[in-house]
């Protein structure tokens, strides 16, 4: 499996072991609440929904993963090493040059934050493209 299809699998919950006890370190994890536009007490299947379809807000869903796992800072919003931190894969240069030939992203040198930026904003598109609901403040 192609490291961008275990991202898009994860964000967009079709990872099953995703909520798992032995993944989760947040004992009070919150999610956004969108009628009452406030953060809510969550259970994993709020915050890791198996989907039902509809399009997957990508912002919500990673915000709610950050918040589920501790509250992590945003630096996901705009870092692909972030990124792929809170999905729990593989953030080595190794896997960053193979998602960059994967996506055809060649800017800058291998490790270079040009390359890590146009990586980042890369798998955000290509995310949307996928029926993802991705703000414009996420390509950073």
């Amino acid at each position: 499996m192609s490291l961008f299809s275990k991202i898009k699998d994860k964000v967009f919950h079709r990872d099953h072991d995703a909520a798992s006890p032995s993944s989760v370190r947040s004992a009070e994890p919150r999610a956004f609440n969108h009628e009452r536009a406030e953060l809510a007490p969550a259970t994993p299947a709020d915050v890791i929904p198996m989907g039902d379809g509809k399009p997957v807000n990508v912002e919500d869903n990673l915000a709610a993963l950050a918040e589920f796992n501790g509250g992590q800072d945003n630096g996901w919003r705009t870092s692909i090493v972030d990124l792929l931190d809170l999905l729990r894969l593989d953030t080595s240069l190794e896997a960053r040059q193979a998602l960059a030939e994967e996506l055809d992203i060649h800017a800058g040198e291998p490790d270079s934050a040009e390359q890590n930026a146009a990586l980042h904003r890369a798998v955000m598109q290509k995310l949307r493209d996928n029926g993802g609901i991705v703000p414009d403040s996420l390509y950073g």
